[in-house]
């Protein structure tokens, strides 16, 4: 399973694409956010401005949202589990 590192913060994806539009990398994730990391995952994605490496390819580059979706919005239920969609775009 790759790591991708958004500030410092391990995401593990189960699904991992990255894409060049216009000389912009786009990086769509896919990935298990489960009621425990729920808090760390949604103070990390308010701040909007990241540095995004992915150490096994050698990339690194600031970012932002350009989309965001998840599939339960209760995550604070103890025992939830959601998948996240993060598309992050090249600054």
């Amino acid at each position: 399973m790759e790591t991708v590192r958004i500030n410092d913060y391990e995401i593990h994806p189960y699904d991992l694409k990255l894409d060049k539009i216009d000389d912009r990398k786009f990086l769509t994730l896919h990935f298990k956010v489960t009621h425990e990391n729920y808090h760390d995952i949604t103070t990390l994605l308010y701040k909007n401005d990241f540095i995004v490496k992915i150490p096994k390819k050698d990339i690194a580059f600031q970012a932002n949202i350009a989309n965001y979706s998840t599939s339960i919005t209760n995550l604070y239920e103890e025992g939830n589990i959601g998948d996240y969609k993060l598309v992050l775009k090249e600054k």
